[in-house]
């Protein structure tokens, strides 16, 4: 039991190290984004390998795992966290595809100040470090906080939308340009899905429950004595919304 015990902890600091992997690639593919770096932009692929080695090596410790497991907790842990590793790998993806657009972009001058964009990806992060914060702690408190956040990134995605949509009315010369930029913000809309996608997964972990399709049960809430937390301030870093 205390082998089984060490085991779980191993696929546990696994998956975080995948986060802290997975929350790098976006910093660097906006920071190549924002600064116009053409080299940084091109080494995130070459961290998405490292992000999809981590997946399969979490499932491959996972499905060993669940051959061992002997309680419905221990199943839960381990289930959880070969979903989260799936979003995670994605959200490594998502980082790819902002890079290449990066590169595309760089090219051209730029259109407009970056503001929108930047405020999106650090909120969708600040949605993973929380969710993922919630699993360190086994916190479904924290986890249900992430899930609402997701609205406002949601409403800034079709923002930049609206905006980008009127550029390339009154200027058809930005069309091309416009286009990355769509792209760039419904990854950052999609990397907010994932982090929603793990937060409901910690949830599940933590109560049992499936709040996937739920919107009573997935609002936030304490127990007695204990204040809910603020959805809106970053904190430390079941299913799939992502379409």
């Amino acid at each position: 039991m205390i082998h089984f015990e060490q085991e779980l902890d191993t696929l546990k600091a696994r998956l975080l190290n995948m986060a802290l992997a997975a929350e790098s690639a976006v910093t660097r593919a906006l920071k190549a984004l924002v600064e116009r770096d053409d080299t940084l932009a091109a080494r995130i692929k070459e961290e998405d390998k490292v992000l999809d080695r981590f997946e399969m090596d979490i499932d491959e410790m996972a499905i060993d795992l669940l051959t061992k497991a002997p309680l419905a907790s221990h199943l839960r842990l381990i289930t959880v966290a070969m979903k989260a590793a799936l979003n995670l790998e994605r959200i490594g993806d998502e980082a790819t595809t902002i890079g290449r657009r990066a590169i595309e972009l760089n090219a051209e001058p730029q259109l407009k100040p970056f503001v929108d964009i930047p405020r999106m990806a650090t909120l969708a992060l600040a949605m993973l470090r929380d969710a993922m914060q919630s699993f360190v702690d086994r916190d479904p408190v924290r986890a249900r906080s992430v899930i609402p956040r997701d609205v406002e990134v949601d409403g800034l995605n079709k923002q930049v939308h609206r905006e980008l949509v009127s550029f390339m009315i009154e200027k058809p010369s930005t069309i091309t340009r416009c286009l990355h930029l769509m792209v760039v913000s419904k990854s950052l809309e999609r990397i907010a899905d994932h982090a929603t996608n793990i937060a409901e997964e910690i949830v599940y972990y933590c109560e049992a429950k499936d709040i996937r399709h739920d919107p009573e049960i997935k609002r936030p809430h304490a127990p007695p004595g204990r204040p809910a937390p603020n959805s809106d301030k970053p904190g430390s870093t079941r299913g799939n919304r992502s379409r």
